[in-house]
């Protein structure tokens, strides 16, 4: 699979709120800076999927809307709004946050991350 197909497959899926899922797509070194509105973070195998687990808990539904997908050799850039439905009114999409990543694949899975995001 190329690159740019395994990364809009990622963001295709349910992998932003189910760890099984994210697990499938995750290099076992993977590693993730995230700039944040809240600060900055160095996130891990183990930090991403207790992420995804989390984020699990409070929505029954995930999407990521793409609006750019660029492909540098094995390097990936994606800008998307993810939004969601939670447990409390899973009848009613909300957006969560636009982001900004840039994912380098590597043995077909997400290596290296660097994301950047911002509330609505």
């Amino acid at each position: 699979m190329s690159p740019k197909k395994l990364v809009q497959d990622f963001y295709k899926s349910d992998a932003l709120i189910n760890s099984e899922i994210m697990n499938t797509f995750l290099h076992p070194d993977v590693l993730l800076d995230w700039n944040s509105s809240t600060g900055f973070k160095h996130m891990k195998r183990q930090d991403i999927l207790d992420l995804a687990k989390e984020l699990g808990k409070a929505y029954v539904r995930s999407k990521a809307r793409i609006s750019h997908l660029l492909k540098e050799g094995d390097q990936i850039a994606v800008r998307y709004s993810h939004y969601i439905k939670t447990i409390e009114n899973p009848r009613e999409e909300m957006l969560l946050a636009h982001f900004m990543v840039i994912w380098e694949v590597k043995d077909n899975q997400l290596y290296r991350g660097f994301q950047l995001s911002q509330l609505p």
